[in-house]
């Protein structure tokens, strides 16, 4: 049932994460190779200190005329949400409807605080119920 699923069981493992002084060129072109729309950013003690999406890249870099080559992915970082690997479904999607994101990095807390997975939109429709996607869908989508 879906109420017993752990974030670890919803998400999907194996993150690759961005470095924070690597640039949003750089950022690109891993999320191309990788087809993916967004890279946790991990600074230099390879701890997760962001996110970047693809849109995140066009909207605050491409259509301002800067060169993304010259911006690192470090000085994009934001507001931070991320969840225990062993936090329940339920505890996901509080997370993520009431932060109205639609990407969450999953942390090993016990295991030394480390990325171990992501969790997204697809994620969520392939693990929940209905009447949950419904819902993430609604919270997720509806004007703040």
């Amino acid at each position: 049932m879906a109420g017993e699923l752990r974030a670890k069981d919803i998400m999907t493992s194996g993150a690759t994460c961005v470095g924070a002084h690597q640039s949003l060129h750089e950022a690109a072109k891993m999320m191309r190779d990788l087809d993916v729309g967004a890279l946790p950013i991990c600074g230099d003690n390879n701890r997760l200190t962001g996110l970047i999406t693809d849109r995140d890249i066009v909207v605050t870099c491409c259509a301002e005329g800067v060169d993304p080559a010259t911006v690192q992915a470090g000085t994009m970082a934001g507001d931070l949400h991320w969840i225990d690997a062993e936090a329940d479904a339920s505890q996901v999607l509080e997370t993520m409807e009431s932060n109205h994101i639609k990407r969450l990095p999953v942390i090993d807390v016990a295991g030394g605080h480390r990325l171990v997975g992501m969790i997204t939109e697809a994620n969520v429709a392939k693990n929940l119920s209905d009447q949950q996607i419904a819902e993430f869908a609604t919270r997720i989508y509806a004007e703040a």
